[in-house]
């Protein structure tokens, strides 16, 4: 079945593995840790499996590399097949478990870190990295096996990575009362583009939000968090999902209503490779539980 895979040399797990390093670094020199030594056999492994396969893996960009489509294809085959042994092994030594998590700064921090940062999680067989990805990241890894799960806001998701609701929630315009005690005045001003307003530019945008750009924005940062701390100096207004609700008295801030922000409903969910789930069985099980163990955290938050 396999005898002209193997009628010549070429092939083999540490070329594949060379192969690997080189890939996710994009750069031969990365992938050695400047080590001339390394360089020179990752260079030489590579060129032994363009050999074997009688294609081009990878072509020159700038001072490091980027993969054909050839070689995005072996990196993919590789990935899942090397994958697969590490999880074989770890299985047979018994050994624990890690998995790779990828969400928003404001996701991870509200809700992720609560639920696997507990006593029966830390003291459980079970590692997780958590790391803060984009949307798009998150979807281009999940392919590639090199995120486990990720939580992502928008609602389609290419194929074969799969979907699971969290929960949903809305955004929120606060203005401080030191800029204007009535909601009536606040909204007035909001209209008119006089309000000062602090943007978490990149999670709106992952939202597919677009809301503020002839506002008077005075602050822009990348999340909600970074929002909330800028709104509690009482300086500048902030648009906050309504999770993030924990920040004030009455007396020192004002909800300001308004149909074209409170409309937009949003959803975090949990995305999956099926790829993942039927080469470690352990990843199945994490994600029931990530499902359930997070969607109890999101109600928990949004009572």
């Amino acid at each position: 079945m396999f005898s002209k895979l193997f009628a010549e040399s070429g092939l083999s797990l540490d070329r594949l593995r060379a192969f690997l390093a080189v890939a996710a670094s994009g750069s031969i020199v990365k992938a050695a840790d400047a080590d001339p030594v390394k360089q020179s056999q990752y260079s030489r492994q590579i060129k032994e499996l363009e050999e074997f396969f009688r294609i081009k893996l990878v072509e020159r960009h700038g001072k490091g590399i980027q993969l054909t489509s050839n070689g995005k294809e072996l990196a993919r085959i590789s990935r899942f097949f090397l994958l697969g042994l590490s999880n074989f092994q770890r299985g047979c030594l018994a050994e624990e478990q890690t998995f790779r998590i990828g969400a928003s700064t404001t996701f991870i921090q509200q809700f992720l870190l609560p639920v696997v940062s507990t006593a029966k999680v830390i003291q459980g067989d079970t590692r997780y990295i958590v790391e803060v990805v984009s949307d798009d990241e998150i979807e281009r890894r999940l392919h590639d096996l090199t995120l486990d799960f990720g939580v992502i806001t928008r609602g389609a998701i290419s194929r074969p990575l799969q979907l699971k609701e969290l929960g949903k929630w809305r955004l929120r315009l606060w203005v401080p009362s030191a800029l204007h005690r009535t909601d009536k005045s606040a909204a007035l001003a909001f209209k008119d583009r006089r309000l000062p307003v602090v943007v978490a530019t990149k999670e709106l945008e992952a939202c597919g939000i677009d809301l503020f750009g002839d506002h008077n924005c005075r602050l822009v940062c990348d999340s909600f968090l970074q929002a909330l701390d800028a709104l509690r100096e009482q300086q500048v207004a902030a648009v906050l999902p309504d999770f993030l609700n924990s920040f004030g008295g009455a007396k020192s801030f004002v909800r300001v209503r308004t149909h074209g922000i409170e409309s937009h409903v949003q959803c975090y969910r949990l995305a999956w490779n099926p790829r993942l789930l039927r080469l470690n069985p352990h990843a199945s099980r994490r994600k029931d539980f990530l499902c359930k163990a997070l969607t109890e955290q999101m109600l928990v938050r949004s009572e």
